[in-house]
């Protein structure tokens, strides 16, 4: 019998995530990322690698892991502004996909938490700026440099946007979208000085070594072992520089 190859990527990926969790067994809970974690990652992984027909199958899995409807929506909309809405709205198309044939089979998902209103009144800068300082834990410098000195206006759209308008919604927490940011990062490759800033965010966020260490595991069997091993390399040089 002749196995294709989207079979056997889709039975590697289901392998290498349930020998991620048997490997851990023995770790203290902390220390390892949730089936829901692991489904955040290849889910962004494979939307930022814009492969459709395994993205069909991480969105049914992780409503399966037990993300609601709207917190992969959420992802997928976060995931834009990292990959671009060509990625995104084609990941949105996927679930719409995924949730009809579900239906039809029977299968009743969880529509979950909307997101709050912002309420704030607040210059969306100065919010956005808050929301960095809490995700970095560090006070953002002024006068601006590098980038920001040379483009005001990319500097203003990242606090605005980004991390106002998006960052700020409730139904992913902070982790969740650092999970959901790196996991990208690796899959589109060649963006290492912001990987590395977001990985140092992820600890910053409550992420351990080791989880991030497992979240390479799951990019592996998503998207591929290059992309996960330059992953690693950049881990690795981030872990170095933090105290022992």
């Amino acid at each position: 019998m002749t196995i294709s190859p989207l079979f056997s990527k889709a039975l590697l990926v289901a392998l290498t995530t349930c020998l991620a969790m048997t490997t851990h067994a023995h770790t203290p809970l902390a220390e390892t990322l949730s089936a829901r974690q692991q489904a955040l990652v290849s889910i962004a992984a494979l939307t930022a690698k814009g492969d459709l027909p395994h993205l069909h199958d991480a969105l049914a899995q992780g409503l399966d892991a037990g993300l609601t409807v709207n917190e992969e929506k959420e992802e997928l909309v976060h995931l834009y502004a990292y990959c671009g809405f060509p990625r995104s709205i084609n990941g949105l198309n996927i679930l719409l996909k995924v949730l009809d044939e579900r239906q039809a089979q029977g299968k009743k998902d969880v529509i979950g938490k909307a997101a709050s209103p912002i309420t704030s009144t607040a210059p969306k800068y100065e919010r956005g700026k808050k929301v960095l300082e809490q995700l970095t834990g560090r006070p953002e410098k002024e006068p601006k440099t590098g980038y920001g000195a040379f483009s005001p206006e990319i500097d203003r759209f990242l606090k605005e946007h980004l991390f106002a308008d998006i960052f700020e919604r409730d139904v992913l927490t902070y982790q969740e979208r650092e999970l959901v940011t790196i996991a990208a990062l690796v899959s589109l490759g060649g963006v290492e000085p912001m990987l590395q800033g977001h990985l140092d965010i992820g600890l910053h966020t409550g992420l351990t070594a080791t989880q991030l260490q497992q979240l390479m595991r799951v990019m592996e069997a998503a998207v591929g072992k290059q992309e996960a091993d330059a992953g690693r390399a950049v881990l690795t040089k981030m872990l170095a520089t933090k105290p022992k």
